[in-house]
């Protein structure tokens, strides 16, 4: 893929006080302070991956795909002429601002702003969060992934797929319209959600460890009307997490256990329990969408729908069996 990751993404608010407080506070970020219009976020060893930007307008949003240096960049403008997308090459000066070599910006059937970049600037100093995280996971796969709302799916769909070269990991129907993208080994870096709107849906970061996300969930829950999706685990990419409403009309989901998944060989597949293996009350949910996704739950529950948890070497420890009739299960699987 000439996409190799969603790299940064960006915000226009006003409220840069109120965003310093939530993504040091409750999220974990390291706040970089570039005078009184800009507020950047680190999350690992680049010198930014999010911005909220007081210059750009109250609900603007840009998102940067890395590519892998100056040929795969001009390759990626050809294809989206050709595609008649109108490109523009960014100057030097904006991409200084964006810490990266260079950029190219575009526009898709959304009105969605996009950039395209190669060559992040590393920071000379390590990481070091806002409060106390074992860190994000991000590296080759990206800062994490965006979930936009559109009017409707299918030319959305059409742009990154057939023009940018995403692959469709899956979707589900009920109870609303999600499909999922992915460009690496992370399930999804990129969803859509047809709600009859365009908008910024949410933005997740992945988090090391899963007491950093029940960490923050305590925090969340210490705020009136802070939690906009509460804690639970989702079917497609097993992620365990929570929702945070930001000081903009967008959420953050702070996830942990992320499925990777092999792109090469991937096959889509319409998701038929729903978004959710437990829990993810969706208060954005009208009353009878909220009903149809707890009933799926249910039926999930009911029909012992279950996943592997997912882990990285260092990050578990394996218990002794001590159940005969889990250990049958166990092997009855394998």
């Amino acid at each position: 893929m000439t996409v190799l990751a969603l790299g940064y993404a960006g915000f226009g608010s006003t409220d840069l006080d109120d965003w310093r407080r939530f993504g040091t506070g409750l999220v974990g970020l390291q706040a970089v302070e570039r005078g009184a219009s800009l507020l950047a976020f680190r999350m690992d060893d680049r010198k930014q991956r999010i911005v909220i930007d007081r210059a750009m307008p109250e609900g603007m949003r840009l998102f940067g795909w890395e590519v892998a240096d100056a040929t795969a960049l001009e390759a990626l403008a050809a294809r989206l002429e050709a595609a008649k997308v109108e490109v523009t090459a960014e100057p030097k000066a904006l991409a200084d601002a964006r810490r990266v070599a260079a950029l190219i910006s575009f526009r898709d059937p959304a009105g969605n702003r996009l950039e395209a970049f190669y060559g992040p600037e590393i920071a000379a100093e390590p990481f070091r969060p806002g409060r106390s995280i074992s860190g994000f996971r991000t590296g080759p796969l990206g800062l994490g992934h965006a979930v936009l709302t559109v009017e409707h799916i299918a030319p959305v769909m059409a742009f990154y797929v057939e023009v940018l070269g995403f692959g469709l990991s899956d979707y589900i129907e009920k109870p609303f319209r999600a499909y999922f993208f992915h460009v690496n080994a992370r399930h999804h870096s990129l969803a859509l959600i047809e709600t009859g709107k365009n908008g910024m849906h949410h933005l997740m970061v992945e988090l090391f460890s899963l007491d950093d996300v029940g960490q923050a969930y305590d925090l969340a829950l210490a705020e009136p009307d802070r939690i906009g999706v509460t804690l639970g685990r989702h079917t497609n990419d097993f992620m365990t997490s929570f929702y945070a409403r930001t000081p903009s009309s967008f959420m953050i989901e702070c996830g942990w256990g992320g499925r990777e998944i092999d792109p090469a060989g991937w096959q889509p597949v319409e998701m038929h329990h729903g978004p959710s293996l437990w829990g993810h009350e969706r208060s954005w949910l009208p009353p009878q969408d909220r009903a149809v996704a707890r009933e799926m739950r249910m039926q999930a529950a009911a029909s012992g729908l279950r996943a592997p948890v997912q882990v990285m070497d260092g990050n578990y420890r394996l218990m002794p069996g001590t159940c005969a009739w889990w250990d049958g299960i166990g092997e009855r699987e394998t």
